[in-house]
């Protein structure tokens, strides 16, 4: 999988048609009723925009299962880091107690945390389309900005990474502090600004939990993508995917939450997981 991935550059070029997936967060049975509405690869293309771990109870199968499928099909399925394939936020919300939970070992939590340094930080479909799982950056103006940036590494605060990863749009104009403490907030300009230089029509994103699994910001010119139904068990929210066909027309399908095939774990601690 590394040599894979390391071979692909930090904007992979995708071609339609596509399917576009947001957040999953070790929510199993719900990747797997992805592949039910939108359909199984090879017969569907598929873009997923990262947080494929942690909050939910089976990252391990989620990632694996991803990682299976990019192997065997390489230009069918595309994967870009989330802000949640990281080391440190692994520690925190998750995926690093489902490891040992699961294996008795820390050692398959070290070799899934170091192939995150492989995936793609973008994609860009048709050269029109720009998908990333935060959002813009200050330090990243143009596609070629992006594209000259080390990606093989642990993600750290105050980079262009980070906030590609970070960050999310907002009402208020310009570059904004984010209240989530890393990356910023950037208002309609800014994400006009960008598709201007860029020849971009559109911005694609996930990273924001949205009640009806998808939603439009910036007079349509970003939109944000959640694919985890019902988010940490609790949240009530539909999903959604994102459906680009050729001439870029765009359609989503929302769903529900499918039934859970496995059980949580009971431990006596509880981890202090926020919303």
């Amino acid at each position: 999988a590394k040599a894979l991935l390391a071979e692909e550059p930090n904007i992979v070029p995708v071609k339609l048609p596509v399917t576009i997936c947001g957040d999953i967060h070790g929510q199993y049975s719900d990747l797997l009723e992805i592949f039910r509405i939108a359909g199984y690869p090879p017969d569907a293309n598929y873009l997923f925009l990262g947080d494929y771990v942690d909050r939910g109870i089976d990252s391990v199968e989620c990632f694996c299962l991803l990682v299976c499928l990019k192997l065997r099909y390489p230009k069918r399925v595309n994967l870009v880091r989330g802000n949640h394939e990281t080391k440190q936020i692994t520690i925190t919300y998750g995926f690093y107690d489902e490891c040992i939970r699961k294996y008795g070992s820390a050692s398959p939590w070290k070799e899934m945390v170091e192939l995150f340094s492989y995936l793609p930080i973008a994609a860009l479909i048709e050269d029109q389309v720009f998908c990333v799982h935060g959002g813009l950056a200050p330090g990243a103006k143009t596609l070629d900005d992006i594209k000259q940036l080390d990606r093989f590494q642990e993600v750290t605060a105050d980079t262009t990474v980070s906030d590609l990863l970070w960050s999310d749009p907002d009402e208020r104009v310009g570059w904004g502090v984010s209240a989530r403490g890393l990356g910023h907030t950037f208002g309609e300009d800014v994400s006009a600004h960008f598709n201007y230089t860029n020849n971009l029509t559109l911005i694609a994103r996930a990273h924001q939990l949205v009640m009806q699994g998808y939603n439009w910001c910036h007079d349509f010119s970003v939109v944000t993508v959640f694919s985890a139904p019902n988010y940490c068990y609790r949240c009530g929210n539909f999903a959604a995917v994102m459906l680009v066909e050729e001439n870029l027309n765009y359609s989503f399908v929302q769903f529900d939450p499918a039934p859970v095939q496995t059980k949580p774990f009971v431990t006596r601690r509880t981890p202090d997981y926020f919303l």
